[in-house]
């Protein structure tokens, strides 16, 4: 299956049962062909999870789930071994064994428990006692996350936020969306979702992602705005040289899923938040925030 149809499929699948968030079900995907993972946040009720949990459903691999509390711990994701009867060590496998993970409400978990994932998210594989296990492929995580004013909610390290390829701000929907939501609602029973398509397409298309050109004033004008980030007056702590590599990644994916051979520019600017707002550090008094700061060093640069 072509990338840009596998696209369309699962974007016609999920528009179904999720109103409007074309971008975002797009960004998830980018991701997702990127072989990245994904940090979503945005205030409850503004289906984080079920947008997640939706795009999951309709690729034919196997799913699990986290749910983020103050007492998770690290046996809760990824297992532990035990002896049984027979005094036979036996592996307990946690969730994180499967292709597509969703970790919910990321940020209420312990720093601690947390920690677990980074081993994961970055070499594909987890470590229990002395046994090191590859994880199966593809393995894609999608976390989601409320906004730091919400009770309970705790900082990520740094170490582990610049582990996700990409940060996805969930906002409120419009009076249109909400009032598609209503009518999905009031008929999700009758709706199943279909599998569209399998994890031998997604490991295929990440496979082609390496096939997409990228031109010499593309390469500079990632380098700029990374570089930006670290000179700005507003920012305490600019991206690391991990941003170019993620504006690489996700451009050459979203150029794939649309059919094209090369990315442009326009394509790093529509990518700048999602890889950036989660990598840079904003100062106390600047008061722009993150968000502002982006749209500023996308504005100066040509």
């Amino acid at each position: 299956m072509e990338p840009k149809e596998a696209y369309e499929k699962v974007f016609a699948e999920v528009s179904k049962h999720v109103a409007g968030k074309e971008e975002t079900i797009k960004l998830i995907f980018i991701a997702m062909v990127a072989n990245g993972h994904v940090l979503l946040e945005g205030v409850p009720g503004v289906a984080k999870t079920t947008i997640t949990k939706t795009i999951a459903e309709t690729i034919n691999a196997s799913f699990g789930r986290i749910q983020g509390m103050p007492d998770l711990e690290i046996k809760d994701i990824i297992g532990y071994a035990y002896l049984d009867e027979s005094h036979n060590p036996v592996l307990k496998k946690g969730p994180i064994f499967n292709n597509i993970l969703l970790i919910d409400e990321l940020n209420r978990a312990p720093p601690k428990t947390t920690t677990a994932l980074l081993e994961a998210l970055e070499e594909r594989q987890v470590t229990i006692g002395n046994s090191t296990m590859p994880l199966d492929r593809p393995f894609i995580a999608i976390a989601t996350q409320n906004p730091l004013n919400i009770e309970g909610t705790t900082q990520l390290p740094k170490v582990l936020a610049d582990r996700f390829l990409m940060r996805i701000e969930v906002t409120y929907p419009s009076a249109e969306e909400e009032k598609q939501m209503l009518r999905i609602k009031e008929s999700d029973e009758k709706l199943s979702i279909a599998k569209v398509i399998d994890k031998q397409d997604m490991i295929e298309m990440q496979a082609k992602v390496n096939s997409i050109q990228m031109q010499d004033e593309v390469e500079e004008y990632i380098t700029k705005l990374v570089e930006a980030t670290r000179t700005d007056i507003h920012v305490v702590m600019g991206a690391s040289p991990r941003a170019e590599i993620s504006f690489m990644k996700c451009a050459k994916a979203k150029a794939l899923i649309e059919g094209r051979s090369s990315i442009t520019i326009e394509d790093i600017k529509f990518l700048a938040k999602p890889v950036l707002s989660h990598r840079i550090v904003a100062r106390a008094t600047g008061g722009i925030g993150v968000g502002g700061i982006i749209n500023g060093l996308v504005a100066m640069l040509k």
